[in-house]
């Protein structure tokens, strides 16, 4: 049985026993920019995937900003990524680059909005989708951020003038670029990217990939090695110490 196999967890002795175990056994972290055209064609995937594994996998997203120089050039430029994308997913329309802005060098004020919302009791996708949508859908220029602020607050229920000061926080700042930090850390560069972690020292990294089936494939061979390793370990305890 696949779930059987010997494993090897860098750093955690041969003899030490079963890993430490969660009550969900498989997470998976989504990392993603509020503005990324390629994580909007994910979120489909992402919804299905929560509703689908609910109660099974732990599901969580961060920021992974991007770089000046990963963003387009022109609203011509904007326009030609968008018809590719837009081909590609089979989108009966096409994205708005109206949220673009000639010689503007710093887009992070969507993301870091979307971050600030968790400390007003926001943890969910509902900031970040409203933001993303209104850029990529509505042409919105939400790299203003008194207007990402307008529409997260209205999106979120919370003071626009709380989040405002939450995104321009230090704080606020400091967890984006970890959560960037991190994402690099993985020794990849696409965004949406998705990161899935098992009870079992399994991992399994997805970059640039927009569609759920793989990913649930992924998720489905990690419940079934963790559900084996659960029965295993109920039938033989731990491995013995010689």
């Amino acid at each position: 049985m696949p779930g059987l196999r010997p494993r090897r967890n860098p750093g955690r002795p041969l003899d030490a026993g079963p890993p430490p175990r969660s009550s969900v056994p498989v997470k998976i972290t989504y990392y993603l920019e509020v503005l990324s055209s390629w994580c909007h064609w994910a979120e489909p995937a992402w919804a299905d995937l929560k509703q689908r594994y609910a109660g099974r996998v732990q599901f969580e997203w961060r920021i992974a900003l991007m770089r000046r120089e990963d963003f387009p050039t022109s609203a011509a430029q904007t326009e030609w990524f968008y018809r590719r994308s837009g081909t590609i997913m089979q989108s009966p329309a096409m994205l708005s680059s109206g949220w673009y802005e000639e010689g503007r060098t710093n887009y992070d004020a969507p993301s870091l909005v979307a971050e600030a919302g968790r400390d007003l009791g926001v943890a969910d996708d509902r900031i970040r989708l409203a933001l993303a949508g209104a850029a990529l859908i509505h042409g919105r220029k939400i790299a203003r951020i008194e207007e990402a602020v307008a529409v997260a607050a209205k999106a979120g229920g919370v003071p626009a003038r709380k989040l405002r000061a939450r995104a321009e926080s230090a704080a606020v700042r400091a967890r984006a670029e970890a959560s960037t930090a991190e994402f690099y850390s993985h020794q990849i560069g696409q965004r949406p990217a998705f990161v899935l972690e098992d009870g079992i020292g399994d991992k399994a990294v997805f970059s640039g990939l927009v569609r759920a089936a793989p990913i649930a494939a992924a998720i489905e061979a990690m419940l079934g090695d963790t559900a084996a390793y659960a029965a295993h370990a109920a039938h033989h305890g731990a491995p013995p110490k010689k």
